[in-house]
Formats: structure tokens, sequence, C-alpha cells
């Protein structure tokens, strides 16, 4: 079995920005990831076109929570915008911080800002805490801090240890997440394709010719008859009419391998299109934190 964690290096990689924001300290977190300059985009979608467009060498995204589940903005990027493959994978504990400038107190709080990813998974910690208090969006939990901060109101915003300590932000509440084993995938993102290294996931978008009934069946036996593990399946919309959707993918295995190879050939054979996302090796978080 290879080593997942080496042999990751570039020149450039970008993050979801500003400085400060959960997927730098998945960044910063990587085992055995090494970059020459590490650059912060505002978006999910400027992020991974900065790897399709040439202007850094890889990028790190958040993929998937938890508790609030995928993160669109990442799967449509991947799937109907770009050809930027997934490289590798990461799975970190996310804790959620209530930060404030110094002296205001959690009874002063007019308003909190934070990315809505972030504040769904503190929804009920929030309406205990801060009832009827307005909730205003932000692209990054760092964005918010960056508002706090700079503002004469009395606002929080929902974010990193890492934010408060770059932002001098004092933390009103910690750990407020509605759930405490809070956990969010990222995935690291190329151009180039990974070599198998024994620990693997293959990740595909399968698109169908219409709706209708065993479509979907049809996909999953190719998988069952091998006795190849699905690690995630879920559908979205296509972007092109009301009712039409696609189906993500995980699956144990890299593309190469015997199993696997049968099953995208198959696949390929019964469906107009299915886009190969990447095979990759597979990071747990004890690895992440050994």
């Amino acid at each position: 079995m290879g080593d997942v964690t080496s042999g990751l290096s570039c020149g450039s990689i970008a993050y979801l920005g500003p400085p400060g924001t959960f997927t730098e300290e998945a960044l910063q977190n990587w085992p055995g990831l090494s970059c020459e300059e590490m650059l912060p985009f505002p978006t999910v979608e400027e992020t991974v076109m900065a790897v399709q467009d040439g202007l850094a060498d890889k990028a790190i995204v958040p993929i998937e929570n938890s508790i609030e589940g995928s993160v669109n903005a990442t799967l449509d990027s991947l799937a109907f915008e770009t050809e930027v493959l997934i490289q590798g994978e990461m799975v970190s504990q996310v804790e959620h911080y209530l930060l404030a400038r110094d002296g205001v107190r959690l009874k002063d709080v007019v308003k909190v800002i934070s990315h809505p990813q972030a504040a769904a998974q503190c929804r009920r910690h929030l309406v205990e805490l801060l009832s009827g208090v307005e909730l205003e969006a932000a692209n990054s939990t760092t964005e918010a801090a960056l508002r706090v901060a700079g503002s004469r109101e009395p606002l929080a915003a929902i974010g990193s240890r890492l934010a408060a300590e770059l932002y001098e932000l004092q933390v009103l509440y910690e750990g407020l997440e509605d759930h405490p084993d809070n956990r969010t995938r990222f995935v690291l993102l190329g151009k180039e394709k990974m070599p198998p290294t024994g620990q693997d996931k293959t990740s595909m978008v399968c698109f169908i010719y219409q709706d209708q009934p065993g479509m979907l069946l049809q996909i999953l036996q190719e998988f069952a008859h091998r006795y190849i593990n699905l690690t995630k399946i879920e559908s979205r919309p296509t972007k092109k009419v009301l009712g039409d959707y696609c189906f993500f993918i995980d699956c144990e295995g890299h593309e190469v391998d015997e199993v696997v190879a049968s099953a995208l050939k198959c696949l390929r054979c019964k469906l107009p299109q299915v886009k190969l996302l990447g095979s990759y090796p597979c990071l747990k978080e004890e690895q992440a934190n050994a």
C-alpha cells in the first residue's frame, strides 16, 4: 500500500479565504502537503476556477459536512464548470466560535454574520443564544470576521479560533456547533490524475438519458454485482430543465482497479455521460491528526 500522505507538493495552492477560514486550517494540517505560495480566493467557485485557469497549481475546498451535507458550490463547479480533478481528501473536526470585538457582550449583539453553511451547522444554538437577532450571509467565515472587526456596531461572526487570533476578536461562545461530532470533508484539487495507492476512492457524476423508472437501479447494479462499496450517492439538478437530474457517486477503489474499471465501462455503455471527478487516496481524520 502506498503512502497516502507523501509526495504532495506544488508551487501555489488556492483556498477559500481570506486567511483564517476553516479551509486554511485544513490546508495547514494536510499531512505531507507543501506549497511555496498559498492564495486565498473569496468564493468556492473562484477557488476551483483558479486551478482551471492556471492561476494556481492546486486548490483546497470543502465538499461535505456531517451536519449540512454537500457543499453544492463545490459539486457544481466540479461537475459543470471545470475539468479539475480531485487528488485527495481529508476529514477534519470543525469547531465554531462566536466572535466579536473587545467590549461587546453577548446581550449587545444586534446581528450575526456568517457563511450560510457555518450558520446552518449552529442553527439551534443561535436560536437559544440570540433569538430574533438578524443573520447576514458572507462568502466565508473569515469575511464575516473581517466585517465584524471593521464595524463599530455590536456585531458577531461565526468563525474559527484562527480567525479570532488573526483579527483580534474575542470569543463570546465556543462550541457553537449543534452537534459536537461536527466533521467537514475537504478535497485537494489539481489537473493531474493520481496513481493508485491501494487505499483509494473514486468520484463520478452519472448523467441519464431521461427520468424513467429503474434508471438509478441500472446504475447501482453495476456496483452491486461487483461488490464495490459506495460511500456516497446524491442527486443534483443538471441546471438544464426542471426535473432533469444527475447522480454524484463515490465508491471505494481506483479507476484502474479491475472491478472499478469494469463498472465504469458498463456505465458508459448505459448512460450518455459518466464524468470522472477523480480517483484519489483517502486520508482519514486519524491519519491527519497523527
